[in-house]
């Protein structure tokens, strides 16, 4: 996406109205209509690429609905894990954005662009705190990935809480241009006490993907 086109997509997000636009995809991703429901998913499979040899279920077959294919599962060893004690995988089927240490309590979003974990946790100083010299990744999902979400490390989960937002979508070019994002959308805050000590994983909503 150009330059150019990417400033106008950022622009229209601010007049579309997000959450209608969202509630129309989550009732239409939920038709149970067979004819429906099958020409859905083959056009997705074939306007994202997806690798229908991965699903541990028939495509379209196995699937009630376009938001069930949505949240697949994978076959067994589609996605080998780092078994090792030590090891931290990724939570989810997606691409590493931005990763690195904290500074200073901040999180960097994308170049120039940063905001603060106590915006994103919507914790107190000594919450934020916690996790003041710790490190964190910031991992896109594609509409093409799977919408999985899994444990990084072994652990208890110990608090979930949701704080409401906006529905901006979260591609690589509104991260570019809307400074504080993450932080304006709504999200599910997931935290754990861990053998490595505390971690948090948070789920961002996005434009069409609310739920």
């Amino acid at each position: 996406m150009s330059g150019l086109a990417a400033r106008a997509f950022v622009l229209l997000q601010r007049v579309l109205p997000r959450y209608l636009l969202t509630a129309i995809v989550y009732r239409v991703a939920r038709i149970r209509s067979k004819p429906v429901k099958n020409f859905m998913i083959r056009r997705f499979v074939a306007l994202y690429g997806i690798h229908t040899d991965e699903v541990r279920l028939p495509v379209p077959e196995g699937f009630a609905c376009l938001n069930d294919f949505f949240i697949r599962e994978l076959a067994d060893g589609a996605r080998p894990v780092d078994a090792r004690d030590e090891a931290i995988v990724s939570p989810v089927d997606g691409t590493v954005s931005a990763a690195g240490r904290l500074r200073k309590h901040n999180i960097l979003q994308a170049k120039g662009i940063s905001y603060t974990l106590r915006e994103l946790l919507m914790a107190d100083l000594a919450g934020a705190a916690r996790f003041g010299n710790g490190r964190f990744a910031t991992i896109y999902l594609a509409p093409h990935n799977y919408h999985r979400v899994h444990a990084a490390v072994p652990g208890k989960l110990v608090a979930a809480r949701y704080v409401p937002g906006d529905l901006y979508s979260v591609n690589a070019e509104t991260v570019a241009r809307l400074p504080g994002l993450f932080r304006r959308n709504e999200r599910l805050i997931l935290h754990f006490d861990t053998p490595h000590g505390p971690a948090v994983t948070i789920l961002v909503g996005a434009l069409n993907v609310g739920s």
